[in-house]
């Protein structure tokens, strides 16, 4: 589930250091990424949800479904009724996320003993979830993209009578400071970690002038 990464839409928390292309490119990459991760995980329905437009970066064997909905609980409740069940949600800025890793979230949704799966962020939200079968309520009123996001959620998936497997947890990327760290954990040869080298590289040579300038 992503946007499309257009200039001034997508990690604008990213600016300053970065421009609004490179914070764009930042994200390409990390849709790109993570869109190859699942391409590459067995699994009977495949599809980005997605707000925006397809680009090249969408890989073959991905189809597109719009988003549906205002908030982003709206749009979830949505994704989850147009996958059936069961699902696997994942956000579309985890570069780092392996097919190893989407196949233990798919397992556990297949095996006994697991209703739901979440997959924790450090920064209080989440990276996936996952139902076993279509439960209405999961995310409506849900308050998202908040620090008590993930623990809400937690909340509401028991309050439902749900059982839940925890993910390992993942970071997303919303500051330079997660681009970094994020980077390092993905697999080697990733896209992400090359545009963000040439996205830092852009920002030290803007921070030089703007030095040499002040000296003057």
């Amino acid at each position: 589930m992503a946007k499309a990464p257009v200039r001034g839409r997508v990690k604008t928390r990213l600016c300053p250091p970065c421009t609004s292309g490179e914070a764009a490119a930042l994200a390409e990459a990390m849709l790109a990424d993570t869109l190859a991760a699942v391409a590459a995980t067995p699994s009977a329905w495949a599809r980005l949800v997605l707000d925006g437009d397809p680009g090249p970066w969408l890989p073959d064997g991905i189809g597109v479904v719009p988003q549906r909905g205002r908030g982003l609980d709206e749009r979830l409740e949505a994704a989850f009724a147009d996958a059936g069940a069961p699902a696997l949600v994942i956000a579309g800025d985890t570069p780092q996320v392996t097919p190893a890793l989407l196949r233990m979230a798919l397992a556990a949704l297949d095996g006994p003993g697991a209703d739901a799966v979440l997959g924790p962020a450090p920064d209080g939200g989440y990276w996936a979830l996952g139902l076993r079968r279509p439960v209405a309520g999961v995310f409506a009123g849900v308050p998202m993209s908040r620090p008590t996001t993930l623990r809400d959620q937690r909340s509401r998936l028991r309050a439902l009578g749900l059982s839940v497997t925890e993910l390992p947890p993942l970071r997303d990327v919303d500051t330079m400071a997660d681009a970094r760290e994020v980077a390092a954990e993905c697999v080697p040869g990733s896209r992400f970690p090359a545009v963000l080298a040439r996205v830092e590289r852009a920002v030290a040579r803007r921070a030089s002038r703007a030095s040499r300038v002040g000296r003057a």
